[in-house]
């Protein structure tokens, strides 16, 4: 049965340039009526694929906390009744600094969650601008401050480097005052350039000043570093935590793991089948009102598609894939499969295997969609 459960609300009060995730501008939106749709597709899977009881649920967006404290509240109650939650089970919700009130915090609070991810990107505030981000340095550290005293010890922060125009000087000085904050659990992503994206239309006009695949690197092996420096612990390619806070929710991604997604544009991965659902916001709520799943695409995955995604998933993670529990899950070695794949890899330098898993070394790390390119068969 699914362990985990991904929540989309797609409302935004400000669309950033870069991102490519189904959202909508929160004004004038069906956002109560968007809820309830939500209840009704959340009710209609429960049905054909029940849960146990949840270790984590993850409310993304969009911008959960765009939505107004009655909205939130009634979200809240949603989750609360239609799911059976553990009572260690980690609750997360994304948010944007700035937009979490005193008052919104309190209601998460009540409502039981108990892990914030703020979208920060960035501490230079000409550059937030540049990214078409609302928020400002200043109002990072007073959403973390707010956050701490309504009682939120697991608060993480995503940045993102290779921004158009930063510099290796800049990232850093993100780094440190991001760090200086002290906080469990940090993500640091590099900037992809996505079609239908402000900065997809200019890098097409040659109006995208990107710092190039050199520089990339540098600020990615910067990221590592100033991280363990600091005593947090690199526990996937992206992510790092002080031990005992790694995320659960994106670890059930990464073990390959079946996973609840609802709402528009959401994905979820159910009974062998992965399935992404209808984005468009009225297509989503007439179909969910005629009590039929909103499903846009799916597809039932076959045992070879299964391996390679255990590996191009599993990798991600710094323990990598472990040959025991390949073998368990597949019912044949992971030698006898991808013997090809695993020699070449390793003797380039990108992979490396000891105590009974097989990981990415360093090298292997910078060249991460070298190596998971390798495992695709077909």
């Amino acid at each position: 049965m699914p362990n985990a459960a991904y929540i989309h609300i797609p409302f935004c009060r400000h669309i950033c340039h870069y991102c490519d995730f189904n959202k909508f501008f929160l004004k004038g939106q069906p956002v109560d009526e968007y809820l309830e749709a939500l209840r009704e597709e959340i009710h209609l899977t429960l049905e054909h694929a029940p849960s146990g009881k949840l270790g984590s649920i993850f409310v993304g967006g969009g911008t959960p906390t765009a939505l107004n404290e009655i909205q939130l509240e009634r979200l809240g109650e949603i989750i609360g009744e239609s799911f059976n939650i553990d009572a260690e089970a980690e609750y997360t919700f994304e948010g944007n600094p700035g937009d979490l009130t005193p008052a919104k915090l309190e209601i998460l609070k009540s409502i039981g969650v108990n892990r914030l991810s703020l979208g920060v990107q960035s501490f230079n505030d000409s550059l937030l601008e540049r990214i078409g981000r609302s928020h400002r340095a200043r109002d990072v550290y007073k959403t973390v401050e707010d956050a701490k005293k309504a009682g939120f010890e697991n608060v993480s922060i995503d940045l993102i480097y290779a921004l158009p125009g930063q510099t290796m000087d800049d990232f850093k000085d993100t780094l440190l005052k991001a760090l200086s904050l002290d906080l469990p659990h940090y993500s640091g992503y590099s900037l992809i350039i996505e079609p239908k994206t402000v900065f997809y239309n200019l890098m097409k006009k040659g109006k995208l000043p990107l710092p190039g695949e050199d520089a990339e690197a540098a600020m990615y092996e910067l990221l590592m570093d100033e991280m363990q420096k600091h005593g947090l612990l690199q526990y996937e390619i992206s992510n790092f935590a002080k031990r005992g806070f790694e995320s659960k929710h994106n670890l059930a991604y990464w073990d390959n793991s079946e996973y609840y997604g609802f709402g528009a544009g959401a994905h979820s991965y159910l009974k062998g089948v992965r399935r992404s659902n209808i984005g468009p916001l009225n297509k989503y709520l007439s179909k969910v009102a005629t009590g039929e799943f909103p499903i846009l695409e799916e597809n039932r995955v076959t045992k070879e598609e299964a391996m390679e995604e255990e590996m191009f998933l599993g990798l991600r993670k710094t323990e990598g894939v472990r040959f025991g529990h390949f073998e368990e899950k597949f019912s044949v070695p992971l030698e006898s499969i991808f013997s090809e794949q695993l020699e070449h890899l390793s003797k380039k330098g990108l992979i490396e295997a000891s105590g009974g898993s097989i990981r990415l070394t360093r090298k292997g790390m910078l060249l991460g969609n070298e190596v998971f390119q390798s495992f695709l068969m077909n």
